[in-house]
């Protein structure tokens, strides 16, 4: 089993020469310049590993970056292998990247609170306060009986 560090490293190997390949090296019409390389995380005997990307587009170009990633699998782990100068060479997993759909469920909710938050200052713009200004005694003050509290 391979130590952390050498997994890490590979991993930022594997990130850089898929999005190299994929800007510079394959030729399919559907990977164009919209696919974004997020993060690759390699497993601990490093035979495995997992590129999340991320698709700028509508889900039929989602679909279709998925099939051209799938397609171009073979090249891109020969690249890798060449890059990397391991024994074996790990199988490459491509998975989309959640990290959009989170952001704009983050934003929505963010969004909500702001509404929410409008409307109670636009319903406290014209209150007062239910007592005085200033509910607390000071001291010297008179209470309403006429003597004072701090007196005593």
């Amino acid at each position: 089993m391979a130590d952390n560090a050498r997994a890490k490293r590979l991993a930022d190997l594997i990130r850089e020469v898929v999005a190299q390949k994929l800007q510079r090296g394959i030729k399919d019409p559907r990977l164009g310049s919209h696919v974004t390389i997020t993060d690759t995380r390699v497993t601990g005997d490093l035979r495995e590993a997992t590129v999340f990307y991320t698709v700028y587009g509508d889900d039929e170009d989602r679909a279709s970056a998925a099939a051209g990633l799938e397609s171009a699998k073979g090249m891109l782990r020969s690249a890798v292998g060449a890059a990397a100068g391991t024994k074996f060479t790990p199988t490459l997993t491509f998975v989309a990247d959640a990290l959009p759909e989170n952001a704009r469920t983050i934003e929505d909710l963010l969004d909500r609170a702001r509404a929410s938050d409008a409307k109670v200052r636009e319903a406290s713009s014209g209150a007062r306060y239910a007592g005085e200004a200033d509910p607390y005694r000071k001291p010297g003050e008179d209470d309403a009986d006429g003597t004072d509290a701090t007196a005593e």
